[in-house]
């Protein structure tokens, strides 16, 4: 077999065993939320409701994190174990945590093509005709749903590493990103609220809300929960950041232009909440008179219907912001592999890495 047959089989094999790990996460996932629903059904039958929510909302998903999380584990050379498993799974439902409370501050129906916690238990309250606004017990029940993975992502965790040394680091890591996502998400509340916002303040949101979350913490945390040092940790880091933010200015596209059989969110979502995405930002800055006040009037508007959307969609073509967003995404995607291909991080992780990188920067809307 020559050299390149060789590294590819060696690739195919990694692929696999990046495959396997996922598998194994997946598993872990129904055991726990199915060991956890029991003892919530312990406490009534009522709960039934809540624990086929979590179940139905924890399955699909692209598993970002635990992917991240297993090759920041894997660069270690640490043999992967059911360790791993427990850690990259309990980054999936913290994950989910965010997802339930996200799409409530968001007003978002759907997600992964079924309906979100809160509409759910709105829709449960009207079927069950109870007292009360239905609304209202959909956010209550939401809220509370959230916090529920909260507390069992810590589980998770905690229960996964027997090492003191290695628990204590990756303990420091997680309850970072868990204080920097709380941090960009009211910021993104804020900048929702403020009648002019910046392009350097979304970029700010995007960072702390998504972008260090989705990449640079699940990396680390892996690295860590498998006793990486300082220069490795740093590498991850260096690669972590552009990334993460090249994956929410793609999720950002995909919000306006994305297909829902994709997405799992109806087209034009984005553009329905009135988020200020830098997207939407550079587009108004860039139109003229007539653009800014089309824009002004659509965001935001509920009742925007498909020939809304393809207005506002046309706008954001005409003013060069989509062709802005696809080069800076292209950018940051060349400087994350680029840092990662330098560093000392081995192989295939360094490879592993690099096509992850490029896989959900350029993914297909």
């Amino acid at each position: 077999m020559t050299a390149t047959a060789e590294h590819a089989a060696a690739d195919r094999r990694e692929d696999v065993s990046a495959a396997a790990f996922l598998t194994r996460v997946e598993r872990r996932l129904d055991a726990f939320l199915a060991e956890r629903s029991r003892v919530l059904l312990e406490v009534s039958p009522d709960l039934q409701a809540v624990a086929r929510v979590l179940r139905d909302m924890s399955r699909g998903g692209k598993r970002l994190r635990a992917s991240f999380g297993y090759w920041g584990w894997h660069g270690t050379g640490t043999p992967v174990s059911d360790e791993a498993v427990d850690a990259a799974a309990a980054l999936e439902v913290f994950h989910l945590a965010a997802l339930v409370h996200d799409d409530l501050m968001d007003h978002s129906a759907t997600r992964r093509g079924v309906p979100t916690a809160h509409t759910t238990f709105a829709e449960l309250h009207r079927e069950g005709d109870l007292l009360g606004d239905a609304v209202e017990f959909g956010h209550g029940a939401a809220l509370l749903i959230g916090d529920l993975c909260l507390t069992w992502s810590d589980e998770l965790l905690d229960g996964s590493l027997l090492d003191p040394t290695r628990r204590a680091a990756a303990r420091r890591v997680y309850n970072l990103m868990r204080t920097q996502v709380v941090a960009g998400q009211y910021l993104d509340v804020l900048e929702q609220s403020r009648h002019h916002t910046t392009v350097e303040a979304a970029r700010t949101v995007l960072q702390f809300k998504s972008a260090k979350y989705t990449v640079e913490h699940p990396l680390m945390l892996g690295g860590a929960s498998a006793g990486a040092g300082p220069e490795l940790l740093g590498a991850y880091s260096a690669y972590g950041l552009p990334i993460g933010e090249a994956f929410q200015l793609r999720d950002d596209v995909l919000g306006v232009f994305g297909d829902e059989a994709r997405t799992g969110k109806p087209v034009g979502d984005d553009l329905r909440e009135g988020k200020k995405t830098l997207l939407v930002l550079v587009a108004r800055d860039r139109a003229d008179r007539a653009g800014r006040e089309r824009l002004d009037a659509g965001l935001g508007n509920r009742e925007l219907d498909a020939h809304g959307v393809a207005a506002l969609q046309e706008i954001l073509v005409e003013t060069g912001a989509l062709d802005l967003a696809e080069q800076r995404i292209a950018e940051l995607t060349s400087r994350g592999v680029d840092a990662i291909r330098a560093s000392d991080v081995p192989e295939p992780t360094a490879s592993g890495l690099a096509a992850l990188a490029e896989r959900i920067a350029g993914r297909a809307a």
